[in-house]
């Protein structure tokens, strides 16, 4: 049997309260916002029309670095049948997710080193390939762990010319360009089925944004770009709304803030 951190089966005991990959005190802060915040929100309605369309058949469900496990519920009340897990390097994550999620199993755990052979019909790994240097190792430990017929959900930023202090504190490794991810995860072995930018609209304010923070003398604030009034939020869900019709109509987005890939495994 592995051994336990902080009351979860762990499979990285040693690296389950830190690593060059993230911070670990953001979890806090982080469930504070996600819940009402534009991006979070219109993400999850995204991911979960394209669990719906490209899995249709999928029974269970692995989330990789699933942080404060707003995804997943999202998941859950979407999909009230399907078995879900959770996997976290932080336990300090599994904590915050756990209160949400009552029942769900959660691991702490490595993406590098995934202690499963074809177990999840679908794995999903949503803003995390970029922490990981080694994101091509990731993506094989993937393509292992799922069944075949199953598959994987990505998202990723993307564009480095979006490289910002954002991505400095966030410990982002690289900003993906739609070809250095599909080459990644087709070298994997996964045949891909989906791919589309998103925040595609709003591309223009993401670059005058962090432009401008890049610029900005004062005492750097990382989450200043989640603090937006009630107002301005809900007008920018609704942008992202728009491009959601747009996906689900078969639109495929050149470019964006974001990259969403589904991908399946023969």
């Amino acid at each position: 049997m592995p051994p336990e951190a902080d009351g979860f089966v762990a499979f990285a005991p040693e690296l389950a309260r830190s690593n060059d990959g993230f911070s670990a005190d953001y979890f806090g802060q982080l469930q504070a916002l996600e819940a009402r915040h534009f991006w979070f929100r219109a993400r999850n309605r995204l991911l979960q029309w394209t669990f719906a369309s490209c899995f249709p058949g999928a029974g269970s469900f692995l989330e990789i670095g699933c942080g404060t496990g707003f995804v997943l519920t999202g998941m859950r009340d979407r999909f009230p049948s399907l078995r879900l897990a959770g996997s976290e390097i932080f336990t300090g994550g599994l904590h915050v997710a756990q209160r949400r999620l009552p029942g769900i199993t959660l691991f702490q755990m490595d993406a590098r080193q995934l202690p499963f052979d074809s177990e999840f019909d679908v794995i999903g790994a949503f803003d995390v390939l970029e922490h990981i240097e080694e994101d091509e190792r990731v993506l094989s430990e993937m393509f292992r762990s799922c069944r075949p017929g199953g598959g994987v959900m990505l998202t990723v930023p993307q564009h480095q010319f979006l490289w910002s202090r954002v991505d400095e504190y966030a410990h982002h490794k690289r900003r993906y360009s739609r070809r250095e991810l599909l080459d990644k995860v087709e070298r994997a072995g996964f045949r891909t089925m989906l791919v589309t930018s998103f925040v595609s609209t709003l591309l223009p304010l993401m670059l005058l944004s962090r432009w401008k923070r890049n610029r900005a003398a004062a005492e750097f604030d990382p989450l200043a770009e989640y603090r937006i009034g009630p107002l301005v939020n809900s007008a920018l869900e609704g942008v992202l709304a728009g491009e959601r019709f747009l996906i689900t109509m078969g639109v495929s987005f050149p470019v964006g803030g974001s990259l969403l890939v589904a991908a399946r495994k023969p």
